[in-house]
């Protein structure tokens, strides 16, 4: 008797909703219009505009600006920079998201707080934050000389700036799905005697494998189109410090167009990559919350 009572308040909650979001048909073709032309305007038509410029006078010197020395280092570093990134970012995201989700401890809120950090602060002073530390005027910059090490201008620099701007991605993506689900499971493989690392393996990772995924490939696109930090510790050393984005922006202001819009073609190749999964994510996602609701209504 209950699940009958169940399913029918579930049925009557779809209903309401249906009810509340069915619009005249002029309403919703009014809205989708809008969204194209503008979907339009700021994204299909700037993409096409790259890679016709790309391609403009054509796939020879296309190809001969992407195998340019200059150009080969810049995407060989802008790969090694998320290379490292991303899994020191994904090893911290997971354990701060388990950590805030799971339990409660003293200074939760201060974590939560700095987690959002970069999200308020401009990527060019997290950029200066770094040269104040490890620059040659900085805390550690004599240190630094003393031992011949070099962080500033160098890919140490590229790479700490990289990690700050992208580290609060998988972690916010985390936080509210392992909130969501509850600690139920833990629980019970905690009382069956499995260990931390057990449920970890075999029962948090495949609760939250999708969101994981979605919160890697995010943090994947900005290591690889950041522009303002990595501009302030690069130093712009052509060949050297100089990724994607910063090789760019040297190409144009030197009015070789048709360089620039060949490497910017290529992160634009990259964006469309990077939303392709972004997609197949969130639909792959769907499909799993469905499969739960109906597997939860049976």
């Amino acid at each position: 008797m209950s699940t009958t009572v169940s399913q029918f308040a579930r049925y009557n909650a779809k209903v309401a909703r249906s009810r509340a979001t069915s619009e005249p048909a002029w309403v919703r073709w009014t809205l989708i219009i809008s969204a194209l032309l503008f979907l339009s305007l700021f994204l299909f038509v700037p993409l096409a505009a790259v890679f016709t410029e790309a391609l403009r006078k054509g796939f020879d010197t296309y190809l001969a600006a992407l195998i340019e020395p200059d150009a080969v280092s810049a995407i060989k570093l802008t790969l090694i920079a998320a290379a490292i990134s991303l899994p020191l970012n994904l090893v911290f995201g997971i354990a701060a998201a388990w950590a805030i989700a799971k339990f409660e401890f003293k200074g939760k809120s201060i974590l939560i707080t700095l987690i959002d950090l970069p999200f308020a602060v401009s990527p060019v002073i997290a950029g200066l934050i770094y040269v104040l530390i490890f620059g040659l005027q900085g805390w550690f910059g004599e240190w630094l000389i003393d031992h011949d090490y070099k962080v500033i201008f160098a890919i140490p620099g590229i790479v700490l700036a990289t990690i700050f701007v992208t580290f609060p991605f998988i972690a916010r993506e985390l936080i509210p799905l392992m909130q969501a689900q509850g600690k139920e499971e833990e629980e019970a493989g905690l009382v069956l005697g499995a260990s931390g690392w057990q449920i970890l393996w075999h029962i948090t990772l495949p609760n939250i494998k999708w969101g994981l995924l979605y919160g890697v490939i995010l943090t994947n696109a900005r290591a690889m189109g950041e522009f303002g930090a990595v501009s302030v510790v690069s130093g712009h050393i052509r060949g050297l410090t100089n990724t994607m984005p910063l090789h760019v922006e040297i190409l144009y202001n030197e009015y070789n167009y048709a360089a620039a819009f060949a490497v910017a073609s290529l992160l634009a190749f990259l964006a469309l990559i990077t939303l392709a999964l972004k997609s197949y994510i969130e639909w792959q996602s769907g499909r799993s919350a469905s499969a739960r609701e109906k597997a939860s209504d049976q």
